[in-house]
């Protein structure tokens, strides 16, 4: 397992699920001669699409960015249209961890789209129950109203089995909050009307973690917005803003999604001057 370390506050890739989604849909408007330079793609189109969790460590405290695909959650169909190659195996990589599921205190959920929040229930008997029995879940109100009252375009990613059994767990907040100290969630918008992103310092160190604004190091410019993006000009008006405060800041990017790197650093001209590669 790959990792980072901020300060005092590591960051650990726990193993979460692949997919594979339209590489068209991935990419908007871009032209595929375009994206295809930056981003590998299969015979059907697809690209890889890792949904690894992010473990953070500090001061005894551990939290989750994210939850996974998880495990009996996905029907056969989805599991197909969504190319789907392996299911979560969180439970395995807490252990190499000499954690377990009952360790985690918090689950930071930038938006609650089924790619990122599936691993945050597990079926049991004829009803869901939270996997992290333990934990608290941190997501914006919006994005939290929204998953549970759904409109006629994000009902086929806010799913009922996804919210029923953690909502005595859920914490939602507005605009921004201190999760910890050195970590905190500031809402943008954008991917989803909910979406928020996740900064973490310590010790004069930053990782910023755009979440769906940046689901791959190919998405780094701002235009290139994906057609899955509910409120696209937002989001390109986020990126506007946050991957030069990253870059000014000397901060670390992290991903979710990319199946090429965990982190990277950008310099002003947008070179890579320092990554974390996933080793396969």
């Amino acid at each position: 397992m790959e990792s980072l370390q901020i300060g005092k506050i590591k960051l650990t890739w726990l193993n979460g699920g692949v997919t594979h989604l339209d590489g068209g849909a991935m990419f908007g408007v871009v032209p595929k001669p375009l994206w295809t330079k930056k981003y590998e793609v299969n015979d059907r189109n697809q690209i890889e699409l890792r949904t690894d969790p992010i473990l953070i460590e500090v001061n005894g405290k551990r939290f989750l960015i994210e939850a996974g695909i998880g495990n009996g959650k996905l029907l056969e169909k989805e599991k197909r249209n969504y190319g789907v190659t392996a299911e979560s195996k969180i439970h395995e990589s807490l252990r190499e961890l000499n954690l377990t599921v009952e360790d985690i205190d918090g689950i930071i959920m930038t938006h609650l789209h089924f790619d990122h929040v599936s691993g945050l229930t597990t079926p049991q008997d004829d009803t869901y129950v939270a996997t992290f029995p333990n934990a608290k879940i941190y997501c914006s109100k919006i994005e939290w109203d929204e998953m549970r009252n759904p409109n006629i375009r994000s009902k086929s990613t806010y799913w009922v089995r996804n919210w029923q059994g953690i909502e005595e767990h859920v914490i939602p907040f507005e605009e921004e909050i201190d999760i910890y100290p050195g970590i905190r969630m500031v809402h943008t918008g954008g991917h989803s009307d909910g979406h928020a992103i996740v900064i973490i310092e310590s010790e004069g160190e930053m990782a910023v973690h755009l979440a769906d604004l940046l689901p791959t190091h190919a998405h780094q410019n701002p235009l290139w917005v994906m057609a899955y993006d509910d409120y696209p000009m937002k989001s390109i008006a986020e990126k506007q803003k946050w991957i030069p405060f990253a870059v000014n800041k000397n901060a670390w990017i992290t991903f979710y999604h990319d199946a090429v790197y965990r982190a990277l650093k950008w310099d002003q001209a947008g070179r890579i001057t320092e990554s974390i590669a996933i080793r396969k």
